[in-house]
């Protein structure tokens, strides 16, 4: 499974300190990805570009780069808001 996020930690990368360009608002965390994780029988010949949700996980569809018996998820769509999460926490403060 691939998991991406934001690519950018901030919402305007643009918005950086004098000096700095948008790369040092890169998100470290925009790709993660998963190995042995446990599916239904029925997805190990999921047909690339099918599209399916996993609780509690998002939308997912199938990479080209499955292969028989391999298959292999790119998260399209997340079930939380990270971007609310932080404009919460920036409020907090």
């Amino acid at each position: 499974m691939r998991l991406y996020d934001y690519l950018f930690t901030k919402e305007d990368p643009d918005q950086v300190d004098e000096g700095q360009d948008y790369k040092g608002n890169l998100n470290p965390n925009s790709l993660e990805v998963l190995a042995g994780c446990k599916l239904e029988p029925s997805l190990k010949n999921a047909q690339t570009g099918s599209r399916y949700q996993f609780e509690r996980m998002g939308y997912f569809c199938v990479d080209p780069d499955s292969t028989p018996g391999k298959p292999v998820f790119n998260r399209t769509v997340t079930l939380r808001d990270t971007w609310a999460k932080i404009e919460k926490q920036q409020q907090r403060q």
